[in-house]
C-alpha cells in the first residue's frame, strides 16, 4: 500500500504572505495536503507528478462569479467553471438571487435555493458555493435557516437597484426583482437587512466571524441623472461614456451611506465589492477610518486591474461600476501593493455575443449593451504577470487570491496548501509569454475585453482535492466539483 496518492515535486511552493517561493514537493492523501518537504521527492505514491520547477499557488478562491445569469445555470456551471480550471481557480463562490435573470423567478430561498444546488450538482469542474441577496422581507426571515441548513453565511446587498435595473434605468421595480406588491428595494430595506444578518451574527456568534454582508456601492440617483446628462450632450462614446454616466463619486457616496447603516445597525463584517476608482478606494479607507469597530474588506475586480476605457477590446468591456481611466487602474494596484484591497476577484458573468450587444444599429451603442463579462481564466495569470511588472511579492498576490477570501468566507479547508487544507493546486509557469484570445477559453463567452493583451505568466496545471483536472492548458477527466456548505473543513 503505497503512502501516497499523490506527489507533486520539483515546485517553487507560494504560500500566502510569504516572503519568496520555497523549492519543496506536496504530498497528498485522501483530497488532503498530508506533507511538505523536499525529501517526499522519493516518496511511496501512487502517482508522481514533476512540476517542472514551477510556482505551485493553493487553488483560487474566486470569490465573486455569477454562473447562470444569462444563461441555462447548469449549461453555464459546465462551461464557465472549466474556464475556472484554466485559470487555476478551484473554488467558485457565486452571487445568486430571484428575480429577473438567473433562475427567472421571485419567491422564498426555501424552494429556490435547493433547486439552484440541484442544478449544479455533479455539472462543475471545480469547487463552488453561493452568497445569496435578500431581496425582500421574507428572505430577511430566511437568513437563520441559510446559514444553519444550507451552509450560506454571505450575503448581498445591490444598492443601485432602487430606480436602476441591471443594465440602466428602471421604471418598474417590481417586475425586474419580482418582489410582493407594496415592497421596496431601497435603503430601508438594506438597513433591516443589516439587522437580520446582525441578529444572525449573534445567534450563531461561533460562527459570526464568517457571516457577512456584501455591497455593490453605487447610487441609483447620481447614475440615473448622469446617464441623461451624458446622453444628451452626446461628447462621449464607448466605454468612457459609459464611465461618465457612472461617475466615480456615485460609488464614495454609496459606501458612505452603506458604512453608516453598518455603524447603526452594529453589523462589524462588511465586504466593499469590486471598487473601481481612487474616490472609492478613498471613501472606503474614510468609512474605515470613521468606523473602526467595523471590519471592513475591499474588492477589486481582475478586469478593473488590467483594462481601462481606452484599453479594453470594444464595448465587451462594459461592467458594473465601469471600466475607468488608467489613473484609477493605478490607484487600484497602489492598494494592492499597500493592504487596502483585501482580495481580488473576476465578477466572472458570461455574457455571449448575442446578448451582450444591441441588435442592428445598436450593436454599437454602450447603452444598449448587458454588463458583465467572463475573466477567471484570466484571474491568476493577469494578476501575477501585472504584479510582478510592479513589484508586488508573490506572496502577497497569493493572499489576494486564496487565504483572505477563504478566510473571510468560512472555506476554512481551502486557501493554502499547509498540512490539513485541501490538496487544491494551481501550477504557474512565470515565464511564459503568452497573448489574450477568447478563442483560446473554455468560456463559452465568444469575445473578451482582455484581448490581445499579452500576460507573462500562465496557468498549466490545476489540481482540485489532488486530482488534476487541467494538464498542460487542457481540461482532463471529469467533473468533480463539490458544494462547499459554509463553514466547511477543519485545518491543522
Amino acid at each position: 500500500m503505497t503512502a501516497y496518492d499523490l506527489v507533486l515535486h520539483n515546485i517553487d511552493l507560494v504560500l500566502p504572505g510569504a516572503d519568496e517561493p520555497v523549492r519543496t514537493a506536496i504530498a497528498v492523501r485522501d483530497g488532503k495536503v498530508a506533507a511538505l518537504g523536499p525529501e517526499l521527492a522519493a516518496a511511496d505514491a501512487a502517482q508522481v507528478v514533476d512540476g517542472g520547477g514551477k510556482l505551485a499557488f493553493p487553488g483560487v478562491v474566486d470569490a465573486h462569479q455569477h454562473w447562470g445569469i444569462y444563461h441555462e445555470l447548469g449549461v453555464d456551471s459546465e462551461s464557465e467553471s472549466r474556464a475556472c480550471a484554466q485559470g487555476g481557480v478551484t473554488t467558485a463562490l457565486n452571487y445568486m438571487r430571484t428575480g429577473q435573470y438567473y433562475l427567472n423567478r421571485g419567491g422564498s430561498y426555501g424552494t429556490f435555493f435547493p433547486e439552484v444546488l440541484e442544478t449544479v450538482s455533479g455539472r462543475a469542474w471545480v469547487d463552488y458555493g453561493f452568497h445569496l441577496a435578500p431581496m425582500m422581507s421574507e428572505h430577511i426571515d430566511e437568513i437563520p435557516n441559510l446559514i444553519s441548513e444550507h451552509g450560506v453565511p454571505s450575503f448581498k446587498v445591490f444598492m443601485f437597484y432602487g430606480s436602476h435595473g441591471l443594465h440602466g434605468k428602471s421604471s418598474d421595480q417590481s417586475d425586474f426583482l419580482m418582489i410582493p406588491e407594496g415592497e421596496r428595494y431601497d435603503y430601508a430595506h438594506f438597513e433591516f437587512v443589516m439587522r437580520g444578518i446582525q441578529a444572525a451574527r449573534e445567534r450563531f456568534p461561533e460562527l459570526a466571524a464568517e457571516i457577512s454582508l456584501s455591497l455593490h456601492c453605487e447610487t441609483a440617483e447620481i447614475m440615473t441623472a448622469y446617464t441623461e446628462r451624458v446622453e444628451k450632450e452626446g461628447k462621449l462614446t464607448g466605454l468612457e461614456a459609459y464611465s461618465a454616466s457612472r461617475p466615480p463619486h456615485s460609488e464614495g457616496l454609496a459606501i458612505t451611506i452603506a458604512s453608516y447603516l453598518a455603524h447603526e445597525t452594529g453589523l462589524a463584517n462588511i465586504n466593499l465589492l469590486h471598487l473601481t476608482s481612487r474616490k472609492a478606494l478613498d471613501a472606503a479607507m474614510r468609512m474605515a477610518e470613521a468606523f473602526p469597530h467595523i471590519d471592513f474588506r475591499r474588492e477589486v475586480t481582475i478586469g478593473h486591474l488590467l483594462a481601462d476605457f481606452t484599453t479594453a477590446s470594444g464595448l465587451g468591456g462594459k461592467v458594473n461600476p465601469p471600466l475607468r481611466e488608467r489613473a484609477d487602474v493605478d490607484a487600484l494596484w497602489e492598494g494592492v501593493a499597500d493592504g487596502t484591497v483585501d482580495w481580488v476577484v473576476s465578477d466572472h458573468a458570461c455574457c455571449k455575443d448575442e446578448r451582450k450587444f444591441g441588435e442592428g444599429d445598436q450593436r454599437d451603442d454602450v447603452f444598449a449593451a448587458k454588463s458583465g463579462f467572463g475573466g477567471t481564466e484570466y484571474l491568476l495569470a493577469g494578476l501575477v504577470s501585472e504584479g510582478r511588472r510592479r513589484g508586488v511579492p508573490l506572496g502577497r498576490l497569493a493572499d489576494l487570491v486564496t487565504a483572505a477570501p477563504a478566510r473571510r468566507y468560512g472555506l476554512r479547508n481551502k486557501g493554502n496548501l499547509e498540512v490539513g487544507f485541501d490538496a487544491d493546486i494551481a501550477l504557474v509557469d512565470p515565464d511564459h509569454r503568452w497573448v489574450v484570445r477568447a478563442a483560446d477559453s473554455e468560456s463559452s463567452q465568444e469575445y473578451t475585453p482582455f484581448e490581445g493583451q499579452e500576460l507573462t505568466a500562465k496557468v498549466t496545471d490545476t489540481f482540485l482535492r489532488g486530482t488534476r483536472v487541467l494538464q498542460d492548458g487542457k481540461i482532463v477527466g471529469e467533473p468533480s466539483g463539490q458544494y462547499q456548505s459554509r463553514p466547511v473543513g477543519v485545518t491543522g
